[in-house]
């Protein structure tokens, strides 16, 4: 089983340690979900699994199907299997959906080789009928105007469509009314699969209602200080993050 391998890893922003040693393995065929306070480092995680040049490794490593993630390019990493829900989706001003998607998965296709626009378009339409978007959404340009809860079901229709050996979706569920919760969700758990892993970034459990994980993870000030099954998210609904980050802060006391 191939596995999205995350060892001692620290990292900083302008001198700022984030990461402070971080170890994770998210297997192919779970869900796992990170759940932590603001400030944690949660996001931070996940735009350094993509390659953001703001933030610097110092220490560590991260192997995707045992292949150094951190030494590839963000081309690369994307071409390889990797693939991230933005917290906050960037607008794509002159580039329609369709063409965006068209072009993303013509560069994941062997040299020579050409994308079938018939079978494209035929996919392309199912997997919005199953997200509940409008056609017209494949001529807008991508996320220009959208609602925020339209560009996180955007970024739910693209990963679809890509078929990520890994995808982490960074607070996908941030400003989703409960609807367009449960769509999104109908998404995120139909490419569940034994050849996905799947690393869902959230503060709320609510989300995990919908998307039940195989683990669950908790963060603290760069570190992953708790991790169990699906009860221990619904123990944090209850408690809050307080009774683990006391525990930690007297155990380095």
């Amino acid at each position: 089983m191939s596995t999205l391998s995350i060892n001692n890893l620290h990292a900083n922003i302008n001198d700022t340690e984030i990461l402070k040693g971080l170890n994770l393995d998210v297997p192919q065929g779970e869900v796992h979900a990170i759940m932590g306070p603001n400030g944690s480092g949660k996001s931070t995680l996940a735009k350094i699994l993509a390659g953001h040049e703001d933030y610097v490794v110092t220490e560590g490593s991260v192997a995707m199907n045992g292949k150094d993630l951190l030494d590839m390019e963000i081309d690369e990493r994307s071409r390889e299997g990797f693939f991230l829900a933005f917290q906050y989706p960037h607008e794509v001003p002159g580039v329609s959906n369709a063409n965006f998607l068209r072009a993303a998965i013509q560069a994941r296709l062997p040299k020579g080789e050409e994308l079938d626009a018939v079978a494209f378009y035929k996919e392309l339409y199912a997997v919005m009928d199953e997200l509940d978007m409008d056609r017209k959404f494949t001529s807008r340009a991508v996320n220009e105007g959208f609602s925020g809860g339209e560009k996180k079901r955007n970024e739910i229709l693209q990963m679809m469509m890509l078929k990520p050996e890994y995808a982490v979706l960074d607070e996908t569920d941030s400003g989703l009314d409960i609807d367009a919760l449960r769509i999104v969700a109908k998404g995120v758990n139909a490419m569940r699969s034994p050849d996905r892993g799947i690393l869902l970034i959230t503060h709320y459990q609510r989300l995990l209602d919908y998307i039940v994980p195989d683990k669950v993870h908790v963060m603290s000030d760069g570190q992953i200080i708790r991790s169990g099954g699906k009860e221990l998210a619904l123990e944090l609904e209850e408690k809050g993050y307080d009774f683990l980050t006391k525990d930690l802060a007297t155990a380095n006391a």
